[in-house]
């Protein structure tokens, strides 16, 4: 009995580790248990029959051993009792041990399932990526790859020629046209977005002078087709006239042009080369490029941008003009201008219905030879022949901007409301015949009455149409001491003969303190800066005549350069106009 309970014990590893280790939990805690008690039923099955073994030993041993066993039968009950409990507490542990492993084999299947699934996706994308890359590569055989082609079957030498020919013909078609082929590939437009450089009054000069430079070889031929129109060199104009007309006469016009082109071309391809060619009508004057300075003065960059700016404005402003003129033209604003263009052009489509290309090429031509080089000169000699019968300078100057047309239509309704105020007032200022365009019926006026009035001048004297409204600013007569003469706020015009102040600081309607300028009588016109702390040019014009000591300076000009021009342009016209009609003074 013994030697079986240290069977039990010692079966394993020892009793005291396995008590250590296994949980104070009941037997029937784990439901999985049953499953694995068959094995303990086996092992119960060979012990209880060494006991019955071990049992019929003792009873053939004798009574007396008998009797010695009925005295530890109390104990033999115990310890069996114990033996159960031990294999009971073994046979937990080993089936939690087993258990463990089997949810760690459960785990490992399952990982290999999603292995398996992940290995099964990998093939249907590779089978994908295989099958587009074979689609693509049939549309562009230039790209088709290198592979090695597999082993053909077995045929006759003839056969085999034929088709290694075939492949490499088609090969060397690959070769040579894939290239080609692959460049009608649709692609989708790149865009690229430009990044905007920050404002620098170092960078605007210098786009400015680039533009220039860039328009400068455009400027040059339109001024020497001027030159050439206005016979400034009278030999070129002849031989060019000659040779154009009889060129157009045998219909060579285009080749001559053409063969024009070519020369030009030459001659700028020995010019790159070095070589010193100067082929113009009008002789080119060369401006002074100042160098660039490194470190400005607030001042000067202040300047500096107004200057440029000015530029910009005037360029935009000449370009804005023209589109505005153009499409005005097309959108019949002015339907007396667009009808004759639409006109001219039902005539120059019924002539190229009905006559041929020959003669209609030979009637244009010999048309824009006299127009440029006869009807033009004669045009630009007379500018009142010009305002009658040029009828596209007509079209063209008389085309209204859009913002003309704002213009007229403010002074439209500013007319409306002062003839729905009172019409008795003004036929008052206005008497008739007195003080109106006799073109367009425009009456002249200031703000204290007609124009002539208030600068008690002859009724032809008007403000030109430079200065309709004026140019404000403030006379500084230097010979004044006192301050009230000394400046005067007020409206500058420019008439045909004279330049009129309208001082606003007369009271009651008194002329006294308006100013009337003779522009025979001025000496001298410069642009005048009254503070020389200020940056810039200055806003004033000083005007000098014989009469005043020190000139008068008309300040704070806002549009001083536009009126600096109509004031010059003119004197410099009565000036001319004088010395001729008085060529001995």
């Amino acid at each position: 009995m013994l030697k079986r309970l240290d069977r039990i014990r010692f079966r394993g590893q020892r009793r005291d580790d396995f008590l250590e280790e296994s949980p104070n939990t009941s037997d029937t805690e784990c439901s999985e248990e049953v499953v694995m008690k068959s094995r303990g039923s086996v092992r119960e099955t060979e012990e209880v029959r060494e006991v019955e073994g071990e049992q019929q030993n003792d009873a053939q041993a004798g009574p007396g051993s008998f009797s010695a066993a009925l005295q530890d039968e109390p104990r033999t009950d115990l310890n069996e009792v114990k033996a159960h409990l031990e294999i009971a507490l073994l046979e937990k542990h080993f089936l939690q041990e087993e258990l463990k492993k089997l949810r760690e084999e459960s785990n490992l299947d399952s990982l290999k399932q999603e292995l398996e699934r992940e290995r099964c996706r990998c093939a249907d994308l590779e089978q994908r990526i295989s099958e587009v890359t074979k689609s693509r590569l049939e549309d562009s055989p230039s790209l088709t790859p290198k592979a090695p082609p597999p082993p053909p079957p077995a045929v006759s030498s003839p056969d085999k020629q034929k088709d290694t020919l075939s492949d490499s013909f088609q090969k060397w078609l690959y070769e040579r046209f894939g290239v080609y082929i692959e460049d009608f590939r649709f692609q989708p437009e790149e865009k690229t977005v430009e990044t905007e450089e920050p404002l620098s009054a170092k960078r605007l000069t210098e786009n400015m002078r680039r533009l220039k430079r860039g328009f400068k070889p455009v400027t040059n031929f339109m001024r020497n087709l001027s030159a050439l129109s206005s016979w400034y060199s009278v030999y070129t104009s002849a031989i060019a006239f000659i040779v154009y007309m009889y060129a157009t006469w045998h219909g060579w016009a285009i080749p001559m042009f053409l063969f024009l082109a070519i020369l030009r071309l030459s001659l700028n391809c020995l010019i790159a080369r070095g070589w010193r060619i100067q082929w113009s009508i009008v002789p080119e004057v060369s401006e002074p490029v100042e160098p660039p300075k490194e470190d400005l003065t607030v001042s000067e960059k202040f300047q500096l941008v107004l200057d440029v700016a000015q530029k910009a404005q005037n360029l935009f402003g000449r370009m804005a003009n023209i589109l505005e003129k153009i499409k005005n033209l097309f959108m019949w604003v002015q339907p007396e201008l667009t009808q004759k263009l639409y006109v001219g052009l039902w005539v120059a489509f019924i002539a190229s219905c009905l006559l041929p290309y020959d003669l209609l090429g030979f009637i244009m031509g010999v048309y824009a030879g006299i127009k440029f080089f006869i009807i033009d000169f004669i045009f630009k000699s007379c500018p009142k022949l010009r305002q009658r019968y040029d009828t596209p300078y007509i079209i063209w100057t008389n085309l209204p901007t859009d913002l003309q047309l704002k213009e007229r239509s403010n002074t439209v309704l500013s007319r409306r409301v002062t003839a729905a105020g009172g019409r008795g007032s003004l036929s008052a200022a206005a008497p008739l015949g007195v003080g109106r365009d006799e073109e367009g019926g425009r009456y002249y006026s200031t703000k204290r009455g007609a124009f002539h009035e208030v600068f008690s001048l002859p009724e032809s004297e008007r403000p030109l149409s430079v200065c309709e409204n004026g140019w404000r600013c403030c006379l500084i007569n230097r010979d004044k001491r006192t301050p009230s003469d000394y400046i005067r706020n007020g409206v500058l015009y420019v008439t045909e003969n004279y330049l009129c102040f309208e001082s606003s600081s007369s009271r009651s309607g008194s002329t006294k303190r308006n100013k009337v300028i003779k522009l025979l009588d001025v000496t001298d016109i410069q642009k005048y800066k009254v503070l020389s702390v200020l940056p810039g040019s200055g806003m004033g014009i000083s005007i000098a005549t014989p009469s005043t000591q020190k000139p008068m300076v008309f300040g704070a000009m806002m549009h001083r350069d536009e009126a600096f021009d109509a004031i010059f342009s003119q004197h410099s016209k009565i000036v001319a106009m004088a010395t001729a009609s008085n060529p001995e003074t």
